[in-house]
């Protein structure tokens, strides 16, 4: 409960404080130095617009934080839901899954940094 707390409070501070706004956030450090995008560029401007409702926005921003927003909230009802009824409360991934998720992370990345990608850049 108290990490969800922790997560709660963190989204409420970024849906109030714009960081589209110059001054509120450091600036990304591999962006600023290199002018390459990773993976979590644009994720605060994705998380302030999920918190104020605009998801398509959000998706421009950053699609693959706006779909991790969605993920965890999913997961963290399944947990609440398992806790509450006292059943065992496991959620696992194999193993395989983790190579799968970090090679789409490398794809992701490459690509909203290619001249075709343009529509990942937030």
């Amino acid at each position: 409960m108290a990490a969800i707390a922790g997560v709660a409070a963190a989204f409420a501070y970024v849906g109030t404080v714009d960081p589209n706004e110059p001054g509120h956030y450091p600036a990304c450090p591999l962006l600023r130095f290199t002018g390459i995008y990773c993976p979590g560029c644009g994720g605060l401007r994705s998380a302030h617009a999920f918190v104020n409702g605009d998801l398509a926005t959000a998706f421009g921003a950053n699609a693959v934080a706006t779909l991790g927003y969605a993920v965890f909230a999913v997961v963290w009802v399944v947990w609440l839901i398992r806790a509450a009824q006292n059943r065992r409360v496991r959620i696992g991934i194999p193993n395989g899954w983790w190579w799968v998720l970090g090679g789409a992370l490398v794809i992701f990345s490459v690509v909203r940094n290619l001249p075709f990608g343009s529509a990942l850049v937030p």
